[in-house]
């Protein structure tokens, strides 16, 4: 049963609900933002957003879709088994972390169920340690750099500025909120997209659909750029207001820098082939950006609820996958 073909397809229809909760629980960060400061409504806002995150598809490769396909776990020893138990683990700790509006990483989830379910299935030997440490380096490095960008840019539209009204500045940095939460939903679209298409892809390439170079058809791309545009539609409400409100409060001008210092380090990631959160990225930068004010003008009770949920997310989605492979080995033999 769990080698048929028909089970490979219905893995595919899995990851497509991972993809759709993906952008469901990661609107928040495309939204949060633009909303927190007014300049769209919410309802206008998941629609920009999910306009962009499918555009994004035309505008990159497809490298971070070969880092989740071929960088975190030995590809010859993945079966159909493996791939629903990673998906499992990580749809869990998504809808968990949803739940409770903590913004933590869809991409950390996978990448902790591919681990959990490899090490249940064959040990620590089945671990690719070049691309694990690549990625969870950035684990570390993506809201810190999102940090110091926020920061930095921040600084610069104050300076900028310094002569300028209060009425002015938020008139112009309404505007150019427009274009750096664009720029913004792009680099989502771009990062967490692919990670979907780099499990489809795997799927295909233990069928034999595909070749071990990993040629990804194009209508892959497509259906996944759709999907998760499809949940950043609908929106994941609950975390809205932690990534907008909670942090720090946030005028048109520190909406613009955060979202532009985020933009920067996920795009950048993305051509680096490097699967980076989002999620942890704006965080940093939103801190970054509240941090110009005054330390204590970040919520730091709040910020480190959400590093909690940051750290705990590869362990847990890996225990949760390992679990779901062990089951439904035993259940299935």
């Amino acid at each position: 049963m769990l080698d048929s073909m028909e089970f490979a397809i219905f893995l595919v229809a899995v990851a497509l609900v991972f993809d759709f909760i993906n952008g469901f629980h990661d609107s928040s960060n495309s939204i949060s933002t633009i909303v927190s400061t007014r300049v769209l409504s919410p309802r206008h806002a998941v629609l920009w957003a999910a306009f962009f995150n499918f555009v994004a598809a035309f505008f990159i490769g497809t490298a971070v879709a070969h880092t989740i396909g071929q960088g975190i776990i030995h590809k010859d020893i993945i079966d159909n088994g493996l791939i629903f138990a990673a998906l499992g683990g990580a749809i869990i700790w998504n809808l968990i972390t949803w739940y409770f509006g903590l913004p933590s990483s869809s991409s950390h989830a996978l990448i902790g169920g591919l681990i959990g379910a490899g090490i249940a299935k064959g040990g620590i030997s089945t671990l690719v340690w070049s691309g694990i440490t690549k990625t969870t380096v950035f684990i570390v490095l993506s809201p810190a750099i999102g940090l110091v960008l926020g920061y930095t840019f921040m600084v610069i539209s104050l300076n900028l500025n310094s002569k300028s009204t209060m009425a002015r500045s938020d008139n112009l940095y309404r505007k150019l909120q427009f274009v750096s939460s664009a720029i913004y939903s792009l680099g989502h679209g771009m990062n967490d997209a692919q990670k979907t298409i780099g499990i489809i892809a795997i799927i295909l390439y233990s069928k034999g659909l595909i070749d071990s170079s990993f040629n990804i058809p194009y209508w892959i791309i497509i259906m996944c750029y759709s999907v998760i545009a499809l949940g950043t539609m609908f929106g994941g409400w609950r975390i809205v207001k932690t990534m907008g409100t909670k942090i720090t409060k946030l005028r048109p001008m520190g909406g613009f820098s955060a979202e532009a210092a985020a933009a920067c380090a996920i795009i950048g990631s993305s051509l680096a082939g490097i699967p980076v959160s989002t999620t942890h990225t704006i965080a940093g930068a939103i801190v970054g950006v509240g941090s110009t004010k005054r330390l204590s003008a970040v919520r730091w009770g709040v910020a480190g609820h959400i590093v909690w949920a940051w750290v705990l997310t590869i362990p847990i989605s890996a225990l949760l996958s390992a679990i779901i492979y062990l089951a439904l080995k035993y259940f299935c033999v």
